[in-house]
C-alpha cells in the first residue's frame, strides 16, 4: 500500500530538528515513498522541498518569527530561552489541500510557521514528530524543573510570571481546545520524551510511539584520525575533546559551563593527559577558559562530510547538556567511531551504553564528567570504544531503519480508515 506524506517543518537545514526532518524526507524518497516537504525557510536544493516563492511571501516569511515574539514583550522578566505561542495566522491548510497528501507529518513548526489552531483544519491524519517539549507546554521548549505542563501551565517561571492566567496558560488552553478532536499520532525520538508526553494532559490521550532519528551511515563513518586532523588543520599529537551544537557556548541548556568545570577538574588531576578542546558552532566564546587547556574554535559546520571529519578527528565527544531529547551530534559521533561522554539525562541513555561506547556521568556532576572524559581518553581503550560506538549507530540509527519505521506507521494509520 502506497502512502503519500507531506512533511511540514519551519526549516529544512538550520538546527538539529530541521536536519532530522530533512534526513527523514531523503530516507523516505530512497524507499520510493512520494514524500514532499513544505518549509518557511529553505536551505537545501531539493526540488521536492517547497518554500515561499514570491517576493511578497518570502518577505512575510522573514517577518513571521519577529511578529510571533510580540506577546513576549508583556513579560520583561522572562528568561532568555526560546518561547513560542504560535498565534500568527497562516495559510497552510490551503497548501496542504493543494498537495492532497494521505498523511500530514509535522516536525518543528515554531517561529510563526504554523498556528496552533491550523491542525484542526487539515482534515487528514497527522503524525507529529516531537523534537522537544513544546507541543505539551504553554510555550517553552524544555520545561526544566517545572512540571506545570502536566496540568495546564500558568505562573510560568520561563516568563517570570506569578499569574495563573498568564500567556503560558492561555497558550495551553488554545492547544487543548484546538487539538481535542484531531486525528493525531505522536512520535518521539527518545524514550524520555515519550514519558513526558504520556504525563502531559495535552498529549497523553493520543497514541505515542518512539522512533529514533536516522543518519546516513555512508557519510557518517570513521575516517583516519590523522587525515581528518590534517584536513581540518588540527594538531596531530594531543588528545582532542570535541564539543559543539548551535550556539553551544551561549545556550545554558547545552552545559558549556559544566564542561569548563570538568576541564578544570581534569587539569588538577595527576595524569599524563594534556588534551585540547575543539568547539564547533562558535568562532569564539564569551566565557573564559580558566584552565591550561588550549582551545580551538572552528565556527559553523554546514555540511555532513565536514562534520564527519570533525568527529573522526576527535578522541572523545562531550555532550554536557542539562536537558536534551536525542541530539544528532551524539548519533553522528558514535557513527564516526568516536565515544561520547554525557550526563545520564533525557535521551542520552538511548544512545550511550555506560563504559561500552562512552560514559554516562551522574547528572550535572562535573567531577564525574571529568572522570568519564579521562576514562574514554585511555589509549588502551580507543579501539574497543570506537568499534562499540560504530556498532551502536549501525544497529540502531541507520537512515533506512528510521524511514522504514515511519512508512510502517503511515500504513497502519491509513489502514485505520
Amino acid at each position: 500500500m502506497s502512502v503519500s506524506p507531506l512533511l511540514l517543518s519551519t526549516h529544512d537545514v538550520r538546527g538539529g530538528a530541521a536536519r532530522a526532518a530533512l534526513r527523514l524526507h531523503d530516507g523516505l524518497r530512497r524507499l520510493g515513498t512520494e514524500a514532499s516537504m513544505v518549509v518557511q525557510e529553505k536551505g537545501s536544493t531539493r526540488a521536492s522541498i517547497y518554500s515561499p516563492r514570491t517576493t511578497a511571501s518570502r518577505g512575510w516569511a522573514k517577518l513571521r518569527p519577529h511578529i510571533e515574539k510580540l506577546p513576549l514583550r508583556l513579560y520583561p522578566d522572562r528568561v532568555d530561552v526560546p518561547y513560542h505561542t504560535q498565534w500568527v495566522p497562516d495559510r497552510l491548510d490551503a497548501t496542504v489541500r493543494s498537495f492532497d497528501p494521505d498523511i500530514v507529518h509535522l516536525h518543528w513548526i515554531c517561529e510563526g510557521f504554523l498556528q496552533v489552531e491550523t491542525l484542526a483544519d487539515f482534515n487528514r491524519p497527522i503524525v507529529w514528530t516531537l523534537h522537544d517539549m513544546w507541543a505539551m507546554t504553554g510555550g517553552c521548549h524544555y520545561s526544566g524543573d517545572c512540571n506545570r505542563y502536566r496540568d495546564r501551565c500558568g505562573s510560568c517561571p520561563k516568563l517570570g510570571s506569578s499569574m495563573e492566567a498568564d500567556l503560558s496558560r492561555l497558550t495551553w488552553i488554545r492547544k487543548k481546545r484546538a487539538w481535542e478532536d484531531v486525528d493525531l499520532t505522536i512520535v518521539t525520538p527518545s524514550r524520555w520524551l515519550a514519558q513526558c508526553a504520556h504525563s502531559s494532559t495535552l498529549l497523553g490521550h493520543f497514541p505515542i510511539e518512539v522512533i529514533p532519528y536516522g543518519i546516513d551511515l555512508d557519510v557518517y563513518k570513521p575516517v583516519s584520525r590523522t587525515e581528518a586532523r590534517r584536513i581540518l588543520n588540527l594538531p596531530p599529537e594531543p588528545s582532542l575533546i570535541l564539543f559543539g551544537a548551535m550556539n553551544p557556548t551561549q545556550n545554558q541548556r547545552k552545559g558549556f559551563d559544566l564542561l569548563l568545570e570538568a576541564l578544570n577538574d581534569l587539569e588538577m588531576r595527576e595524569s599524563p593527559l594534556e588534551p585540547e578542546l575543539v568547539v564547533f558552532g562558535n568562532s569564539s566564546t564569551s566565557q573564559e577558559l580558566t584552565s591550561a587547556f588550549r582551545a580551538h574554535y572552528l565556527g559553523q559546520f554546514s555540511d555532513d562530510e565536514a562534520l564527519a571529519l570533525l568527529y573522526s578527528a576527535a578522541d572523545v565527544f562531550v555532550a554536557p547538556s542539562r536537558r536534551d531529547n536525542l541530539p544528532l551530534s551524539v548519533q553522528e559521533s558514535l557513527a564516526c567511531g568516536t565515544p561520547v561522554v554525557a550526563f545520564d539525562i533525557g535521551g542520552m541513555p538511548d544512545m550511550i551504553s555506560h563504559r561500552s561506547n562512552g560514559y554516562l556521568a551522574d547528572p550535572y556532576d562535573s567531577e564525574d564528567l571529568a572522570t568519564g572524559i579521562a576514562w574514554c581518553l585511555r589509549e588502551d581503550r580507543r579501539e574497543e570504544l570506537s568499534e562499540a560506538a560504530r556498532t551502536t549507530a549501525c544497529d540502531k540509527f541507520s537512515l533506512e531503519r528510521n524511514a522504514e519505521a515511519y512508512v510502517d506507521l503511515y500504513r497502519r494509520i491509513a489502514n485505520r480508515k
